[in-house]
């Protein structure tokens, strides 16, 4: 990598821009690119559909991006809604700072706010999955305002009240730097030393997991799709999926993110499953049965049975794994129309 790649924002903060080369001839992703400045970074997102149509805000988690809704944006355009993406900042199109602290799931719900009020979005339908989740209903609990309605699917709080994952608190990340000599390089490697750990409480898993995706020297996140229930991809989706990181500079945050999970603001997160659990606008939850991470049914009965809006609402389990946009992308597509008709 060229010093000359490494890039200043306004802030005098590094990072570096994945070439726009990379995103060209994407299969089944021919969306123009938007960007919108966010704390001295530059976000990318999909916006398609009617500019005064009611809003479906799309957010993704670990380790992917905004390409995760290919098979649901044309649908839900087509139905007649503005349909924007955003891919969080380190990911997809967006800046890539390599400053590895910067990744918390506060400082990425701040992003996600400072995005809503730029882009001057109100009424929004939420659908949330993974990181996505446990951001954008922390969002939810702490600015309501911005929200009619929310479809989480394998999504989460960090908190509900008990903790997602029983995980050491307050990782040093700094003691976790890419071994470029590791024997165990891929997450195929990491699912070999680590199977007897997938069972109810994946806690272990978790642990695990946090410390591979730091160390990790040839971690993409196809590796990862193409191991979830019902995912098939092609070699162009393939290729697609890992385009926003050529080298491993551009890897930051998706060596960070596992790791979020261990650095949260506790308080923070208990006060907003308690706000949360006031939140009366419609709520509606369908996770995938073989979603072994976050789609445990004791997780989504939790916020079924502790926001009010979730009541009365068609809740499922449908049989995907956690990738659900992309194994199931037609059938959530559905649903989400479905939903958005439902409350005007």
């Amino acid at each position: 990598m060229s010093q000359s790649e490494i890039q200043k924002n306004k802030n005098g903060e590094a990072f570096v821009r994945t070439p726009d080369a990379c995103f060209e001839n994407l299969p089944d992703f021919p969306y123009a690119p938007s960007y919108v400045e966010i704390d001295g970074w530059r976000m990318h997102y999909v916006d398609e559909g009617p500019s005064d149509a009611p809003v479906a805000l799309l957010l993704h988690g670990q380790p992917d991006w905004s390409y995760l809704y290919r098979k649901m944006i044309p649908g839900l355009v087509a139905a007649g809604y503005r349909v924007i993406a955003q891919d969080m900042i380190g990911m997809g199109r967006s800046d890539k700072p390599l400053n590895i602290h910067l990744h918390t799931v506060e400082q990425h719900a701040a992003w996600l706010d400072t995005f809503i009020r730029t882009l001057g979005l109100k009424d929004v339908t939420l659908f949330c999955q993974d990181w996505g989740g446990m951001i954008g209903l922390l969002e939810v609990a702490e600015h309501p305002e911005h929200f009619k309605a929310v479809l989480a699917a394998n999504g989460v709080l960090m908190r509900m009240p008990d903790p997602v994952f029983k995980i050491t608190m307050g990782l040093n990340r700094d003691e976790y730097p890419t071994d470029e000599n590791s024997t165990r390089r891929t997450f195929a490697d990491f699912l070999d030393d680590n199977r007897q750990h997938i069972k109810e409480d994946m806690s272990d898993f978790f642990e695990a997991w946090m410390k591979f995706a730091l160390i990790a020297p040839d971690f993409l996140p196809s590796q990862n799709l193409t191991v979830d229930a019902g995912v098939k991809l092609s070699p162009g989706e393939i290729a697609a999926y890992d385009a926003p990181f050529p080298a491993l500079v551009y890897k930051t945050a998706i060596r960070a993110l596992p790791s979020m999970a261990s650095l949260i603001d506790e308080e923070r997160h208990l006060a907003a499953w308690d706000k949360i659990g006031t939140f009366e606008k419609p709520f509606l939850t369908i996770f995938g049965d073989f979603d072994v991470i976050i789609g445990h049914k004791r997780l989504q009965d939790k916020l079924i049975n502790h926001i009010p809006g979730a009541k009365g609402q068609p809740h499922d389990r449908i049989p995907a794994g956690h990738f659900i946009q992309d194994s199931a992308g037609e059938e959530m597509t559905k649903r989400l129309i479905a939903f958005m008709q439902s409350h005007g």
